[in-house]
């Protein structure tokens, strides 16, 4: 009998251009497992306008979705880029306040593992980025006190190339 097991989420997060996406993409690929895109991202660029609160929101509820739904699965892990807690942080820089789900919804999600990207790789300006120099230092901290406050396990991922690879892949074999 093949028995359904819920799999070990793990969330790379961290500020703008630490590398979250390659991460992502490159630790789906070692363990042949699923991994969700940003949609932050995908989203706000198709906007061609300023984001306002409700399209913070819509992205927030998106992610709490895909979590839903990544829970379902078959699988040994899901690995997701991004994910409520940057964008909790997010509302509270932005717009100085979040919808009041947000905390449940965080605080209710299984999350085996939170990879945190060192903010040791130079930030590259892209067009939806905003967030670069001593802004992109603090909001590195912000993310991680939330993370922290939440209880949630985290773990902070340095160096560069095959190394941050190496690092992250340490990081879960531990588990």
């Amino acid at each position: 009998m093949n028995r359904k097991t819920k799999p070990d989420i793990i969330v790379i997060t961290g500020a703008e251009s630490t590398g979250k996406s390659e991460l992502t993409q490159q630790l789906a690929r070692h363990f042949g497992a699923p991994f969700v895109a940003e949609y932050a991202r995908e989203y706000v660029e198709k906007l061609h306008r300023p984001y306002n609160y409700a399209d913070v929101e819509h992205i927030a509820q998106m992610q709490h979705a895909q979590m839903q739904c990544a829970a379902t699965l078959n699988c040994r892990f899901v690995f997701f880029d991004t994910w409520l807690v940057i964008t909790k942080v997010w509302f509270e820089v932005a717009f100085g306040h979040i919808p009041a789900w947000i905390n449940t919804a965080i605080r209710d999600t299984p999350i085996r593992l939170f990879l945190a990207c060192d903010t040791d790789i130079p930030w590259a300006p892209q067009p939806v980025r905003e967030n670069g120099g001593e802004m992109r230092l603090m909001l590195a901290e912000k993310y991680h006190r939330e993370i922290k406050r939440l209880g949630f396990d985290y773990k902070i991922v340095s160096g560069t190339g095959e190394r941050r690879l190496q690092n992250a892949l340490k990081n879960i074999n531990l588990l």
